[in-house]
């Protein structure tokens, strides 16, 4: 059976019931897609944590960046995946390690075997959306 994303007002209660966004693959770099959809999730109100090896330690949008999930110190409501689509397995894994309530790959991003671990272990998924145009959409008004 092919996947489907949860429906538009799921996805917007999914939305308004979160605080809490880490951003797996957030770049430091302003001129990059994951920074300016971080950057907006954070002016409508959502708490970032980025998520990039690369750069852990350092701050990101004025958040301290966590090498990885299971090395952020609270709760986190939605992983938000900036990763390419054959590295998302470990990702999902690590979602469902720490609690997470939904994973969310970005636009373009769809790997079915990283929904199914996730799914598996309880989240909500949603693959293939820009969270910041579908926060714009169904909450236009902010949450």
């Amino acid at each position: 059976m092919a996947y489907q994303n949860p429906s538009q007002e799921e996805i917007r209660d999914i939305l308004r019931s979160s605080n809490v966004i880490a951003v797996v693959g957030l770049s430091e770099k302003p001129d990059r897609t994951s920074y300016m959809v971080a950057e907006a999730m954070q002016r409508r109100g959502y708490r970032i944590i980025p998520v990039n090896p690369v750069v852990a330690g350092t701050k990101i949008l004025g958040e301290l960046c966590y090498s990885s999930l299971k090395d952020i110190p609270e709760q986190v409501d939605i992983v938000n995946v900036f990763r390419r689509s054959e590295f998302c397995e470990p990702v999902a894994e690590e979602a469902v390690a720490i609690g997470a309530k939904t994973l969310w790959l970005q636009q373009g991003i769809i790997n079915i075997s990283a929904a199914n671990i996730a799914a598996g272990g309880g989240l909500k998924v949603i693959m293939d959306v820009c969270i910041k145009v579908a926060d714009s959409v169904l909450l236009p008004g902010g949450k």
